[in-house]
């Protein structure tokens, strides 16, 4: 497999075109952003840790029948996925309330929610992702309400299997970011990557925080967090 043409680049990853129809290169960077891109740096080695545990996590998701783009690792920092059209939807579940939820509502950080919530919000970064719901998706022509109630069946189950699985590793699964895309003949996959970058990891026993609020709150200890959960998930 060749890369080809380089396609996209965006804050965390590059994606290139290749000799095989159907077929994308995703290459993870180290370069991180927060704060609707006001902050911006470096995390060392983040590239490789995210792009390993996401692979692992989409093959893990797929044993489990839920269909990702994942084709196969190419190297530390590079993997062939499955050339889809991203669904321009943002799917936030959320188990434990943090973050955004907490600012939004005014609620402390920790609550543990009787069951899991989800927001979507417009992938869009000139209208900076504005939250929406499932009417303004379809009167906005993001998705359909099939591919929309498709979505989060899709996006529950890959949480109830993922908050069982880093149970194992002692680890919170507080809340995390999904995309979606389209294959050819209109199937709906998950897309994007599953990481510290994109998730909200705590350790189950002293909620210390093991993703990327350590960069965005300025907590230090970024690149210690990222390869703590990097061993965590590999065992």
């Amino acid at each position: 497999m060749k890369k080809t043409v380089e396609l996209y680049e965006g804050k965390a990853k590059k994606v290139f075109d290749t000799d095989i129809e159907g077929v994308v290169i995703v290459s993870y960077k180290d370069d991180a952003t927060a704060l609707d891109g006001l902050k911006k740096g470096t995390i060392m080695g983040k590239g490789a840790i995210n792009n390993r545990i996401s692979n692992y996590l989409m093959q893990l998701l797929e044993k489990e029948g839920i269909p990702t783009h994942f084709v196969r690792e190419l190297n530390d920092r590079e993997t062939a996925v499955k050339k889809v059209s991203i669904v321009p939807l943002e799917v936030i579940v959320r188990n434990i309330s943090a973050g955004s939820f907490s600012k939004r509502y005014g609620v402390e950080e920790g609550i543990v929610f009787e069951e899991p919530t989800i927001e979507f919000s417009y992938k869009n970064d000139a209208l900076h992702d504005p939250l929406l719901n499932a009417y303004h998706a379809v009167a906005l022509d993001l998705a359909d309400k099939t591919e929309i109630q498709h979505i989060k069946l899709l996006a529950f189950r890959i949480n109830y299997i993922l908050k069982e699985f880093f149970k194992t590793r002692n680890i919170k699964l507080v809340d995390f970011k999904m995309e979606f895309g389209r294959l050819p003949d209109g199937t709906i996959v998950l897309a994007d990557e599953i990481s510290p970058d994109t998730c909200r990891f705590w350790d189950y026993d002293t909620n210390q925080k093991l993703d990327k609020d350590r960069f965005r709150r300025d907590m230090g200890g970024v690149e210690d967090a990222y390869e703590e959960m990097y061993r965590r998930v590999f065992g």
